[in-house]
């Protein structure tokens, strides 16, 4: 970076056009300081996998930027900027679990040289906000220390290239031991990137300076509970939040976040639809691009609350935790909204898991005899063939809205509890 040009500078400068509503005294713009009494602005937006028609709806409901994971989401840099989004643009780095070695020269220079091709084409394109170089690409790495040296030489590429553009890398959550490294490491990193879940946003600033770290953080993925967070069933199975939750730990988390001086950004996960654990637990959107209450949530943090509020499950169960082949089934759901139409959909439990947010495979659905079903509720013969299921519940309103919960539930064996 131009030694005369200080980070504060830059990140306004990226920050200006994307500034989020706000009290006209706390406004900024730039090269004008924020009062010492008032938060710094922050970007707000979230993280993006989806389609275009996806990339028009996050720009409605508010948003001012997003955050993509690696080149194949480039496209999105054009069409950010025809709707006023900026970007903070992923750069891709191996991950050791995917078998990417440092001790290995060519993959080294390799992945260098990707990198710097593609910040040469992209690093004046308007829409650019930032760099994220990585995300969580340490991940069950014993040692984190030397991949986050490798990130931090990466910035120095990336810098040289681009001085005009913050260097962000994404880490995973720790403990304060975990994090204190990062206190001296890494100082061609402008941006730390903490991925955080539930209750970890709590005392975000006391933790990182309590590690010793200063420099400004971005949330770069805020998620209501992880499953390997939730309780358990006794037979293993998590249990996910239903959609009323999650828009609840949003719009609790969003206001609390907006007060820390050291956020610098906030990006919720995930604006699209991924499969793991369910296909409802991290995303934002339904796989058909169907709103929630958790985009209603982020929509009224961002200054635009809709105007018909997406249907609410106020509450949802099942007869029992575990079922004969063949036996009755009852589960019911109640909700809020106008014109309801309930979705009821039967699975396998997902049986490959796997860590760091890779790709999962959906798991099959299942047929049963329905015995009765209406908005309210389900009857049906158990699956004759023993194992863990789990009852998908949507919940739509006339305008495509939803809501959504499950219920995990097993089929034991014959004669067996």
């Amino acid at each position: 970076m131009n030694a005369s040009v200080s980070f504060s500078a830059l990140f306004r400068q990226n920050l200006s056009r994307l500034l989020i509503v706000l009290p006209l005294a706390m406004t900024m713009s730039p090269g004008m300081a924020a009062e010492p009494s008032s938060p710094p602005a922050q970007w707000q937006g979230a993280t993006f996998a989806g389609d275009r028609a996806a990339l028009k709806k996050l720009a409605a409901a508010g948003a001012k930027a997003l955050r993509v994971y690696g080149e194949k989401d480039a496209w999105v840099l054009d069409e950010a900027r025809k709707l006023g989004l900026g970007v903070v643009m992923g750069l891709h780095v191996g991950l050791p679990r995917h078998g990417f070695r440092l001790d290995d020269p060519k993959a080294i220079a390799a992945q260098e040289e990707r990198i710097r091709a593609f910040v040469r084409r992209y690093r004046k394109h308007p829409a650019l906000l930032a760099w994220g170089i990585g995300n969580e690409v340490e991940h069950e790495m014993p040692d984190p220390l030397p991949m986050w040296r490798e990130i931090d030489r990466l910035g120095g590429v990336v810098k040289a290239l681009d001085p005009a553009h913050p260097t962000l890398m994404t880490i995973t959550d720790g403990s304060t031991e975990y994090l204190k490294p990062l206190a001296s490491c890494c100082a061609n990193i402008d941006l730390l990137g903490i991925n955080l879940y539930a209750g970890a946003v709590a005392g975000i600033g006391e933790r990182m300076r309590a590690a010793g770290i200063s420099k400004p953080i971005v949330i770069t993925e805020l998620g209501a509970l992880g499953q390997w967070q939730a309780g358990r069933k006794p037979w293993g199975a998590p249990v996910e939040l239903s959609s009323r939750e999650k828009a609840a730990y949003f719009k609790r988390s969003l206001a609390e976040l907006r007060k820390e001086p050291q956020v610098r950004g906030v990006f919720p996960f995930l604006w699209g639809a991924k499969q793991e654990q369910t296909a409802t637990w991290h995303g934002l959107l339904l796989a058909d691009g169907s709103l929630t209450e958790m985009t209603d949530a982020l929509a009224a943090a961002w200054g635009r609350p809709p105007a018909r509020p997406a249907p609410s499950i106020l509450g949802m169960g099942i007869a029992a935790d575990e079922f004969a082949p063949g036996e009755t089934v009852s589960a019911g759901v109640e909700a809020r909204g106008e014109a309801l139409v309930t979705g009821w959909l039967l699975r396998r439990e997902a049986s490959q898991i796997l860590g760091g947010g890779d790709a999962e495979p959906e798991p099959e659905a299942v047929g049963v005899e329905i015995l009765a079903a209406d908005a309210a509720s389900l009857r049906f013969r158990a699956p004759e063939t023993p194992g863990a299921y789990r009852l998908f519940i949507t919940v739509r309103d006339a305008s495509g809205k939803a809501a959504t919960a499950n219920l995990p539930f097993l089929v034991r064996r014959s004669g067996k509890r």
